[in-house]
């Protein structure tokens, strides 16, 4: 009996894989074992990155809140924490687009939680 190797299936995945390295430089691109670490390296950051941009987002959130707090004369610190005593729950994205877009909105604020 012949050997059955499932060529559809074999160039379906390799097909599969070189149109994902598609743009890479040199035999990234076009030799098939080289595409395939490259590409699998390329989801792994994709993955990490994912988690680091919320991360990042975060962090400019804060720094936002932060430099808006201190024109009132407030830190970022004692701000959450008076928000939180007060029973207002902001999160940290809203608070952050209220400072930036809404300046008056966000004096509101603060005058409400001293």
């Amino acid at each position: 009996m012949p050997r059955s190797v499932n060529s559809a299936a074999s160039k379906a995945r390799r097909k599969r894989i070189l149109k994902q390295a598609k743009g890479f430089y040199g035999k990234r691109k076009n030799v098939y074992t080289v595409a395939k670490n490259v590409v699998e390296k390329g989801m792994t950051y994709m993955f990490v990155s994912r988690k680091l941009k919320k991360r990042s987002y975060r962090q400019l959130w804060i720094a936002r809140i932060n430099a808006a707090a201190r024109e009132e004369g407030m830190t970022y610190s004692t701000l959450i924490n008076k928000l939180q005593k007060k029973g207002i729950e902001l999160d940290r994205k809203v608070l952050a687009d209220i400072a930036m877009n809404n300046p008056e909105t966000f004096k509101n604020l603060i005058a409400q939680v001293k």
